[in-house]
């Protein structure tokens, strides 16, 4: 398993991305908490973008429960888009859905903010 690959990137004074590329799992743990630290800077929403992600496990869900705590304290929207139909049905089946937005495309999710 490898520590994935986190890219931040600034859309516009209000919402930032992360490119989540590569595998979520409890390895990544560090790596996606210093990533939505830097992407949750000051911005009203953070849109993670799976589109590049390779797998992801139970580890990799409880951390984006995490996140999204964290989104919620600092009054922050947290967003999805890229999720291929298993990932999407995934958060169908936790729920995760009902707290993040999922969206088929970026555009759409910036559009949401």
């Amino acid at each position: 398993m490898t520590t994935p690959s986190l890219p931040v990137r600034r859309l516009n004074g209000r919402t930032a991305v992360i490119d989540i590329n590569g595998e979520v799992t409890a390895k990544s743990e560090d790596a996606l908490a210093a990533a939505f630290a830097d992407a949750s800077t000051g911005v009203q929403a953070v849109i993670l973008n799976f589109s590049g992600l390779e797998y992801m496990n139970s580890s990799g869900i409880g951390l984006l429960v995490t996140l999204l705590i964290r989104a919620q304290r600092q009054k922050q929207k947290l967003l999805a888009c890229g999720l291929s139909d298993h990932y999407r049905q995934i958060f169908q089946l936790t729920r995760l859905d009902e707290a993040i937005g999922i969206y088929a495309s970026e555009g759409e999710a910036l559009g949401a903010v």
